[in-house]
C-alpha cells in the first residue's frame, strides 16, 4: 500500500503516519510544500525510532507525483466524495492520498477523480477526523480486505504465557 500525503503541514501527525507506514509497510508519499522539515523533532518525536526504517519519498508537486507513479490507481480521501471507503475494493499496490489538515486536497485534482474519491462517514457536527487518524482507518480497511498479507496476526504475552481456552 501507498500512503500519499498533499503538502501536509503539521509534523506530528506526519510522524504518526510514517509510524503506522512502518507498521504496515507501506510506502509514504509526501507531495510538497511542506509545512515543516523533514528533519524537525516534531516529526522524529512521533515516528520515534521507526523513521529510519520508513520508505519515504518526496515530490515537488502533485504533477511530479503522477509522473514518477505512472497508472497509479489512487483513491482521493476526502470530505467531499460521494463514495464511502467502505464501499470499494482496495488493491495491495493503491495509493490513497490524504490532503493537508486545513483544507484537504484541492478541489483542482480531486474534480478529475471523482470515481476514487472516498469519505469516512461522520457526524456534520465537525469538518473532518484528525489527518493521522483519518490514514488509519482507511489504510487498515485496505489492509483487511487484502488480508493484511505479510503482517504478524497474533500477538505473545510478554511474561506470561495464554491459557488454553475452548471459546473461539
Amino acid at each position: 500500500m501507498n500512503i500519499v500525503l498533499h503538502q501536509p503541514e503539521i509534523p506530528a501527525n506526519t510522524g504518526n503516519i510514517g509510524r503506522t507506514c512502518v507498521a504496515t509497510g507501506a510506502t509514504l508519499h509526501l507531495i510538497e510544500p511542506l509545512g515543516f522539515k523533514l528533519n524537525e523533532k516534531e516529526i522524529r518525536r512521533a515516528g520515534m525510532d521507526y523513521w529510519e526504517h520508513l520508505d519515504v519519498r518526496t515530490y515537488m508537486n502533485f504533477e511530479e507525483f503522477i509522473e514518477k507513479n505512472p497508472g497509479a490507481r489512487i483513491w482521493m480521501a476526502t470530505t467531499k466524495a460521494k463514495h464511502v471507503y467502505t464501499d470499494v475494493r482496495f488493491e495491495e499496490n493503491d495509493y490513497i492520498m490524504f490532503g493537508k489538515e486545513s483544507a484537504g486536497i484541492p478541489e483542482e485534482i480531486l474534480v478529475d477523480y471523482e470515481e476514487t474519491c472516498i469519505r469516512i462517514p461522520m457526524l456534520d457536527k465537525i469538518r473532518s477526523l484528525n489527518l493521522a487518524n483519518s490514514v488509519a482507518v482507511v489504510l487498515y480497511e485496505a489492509l483487511r480486505q487484502n488480508d493484511f498479507e505479510s503482517m504478524k496476526l497474533t500477538g505473545e504475552l510478554h511474561r506470561l504465557n495464554w491459557k488454553e481456552s475452548n471459546t473461539p
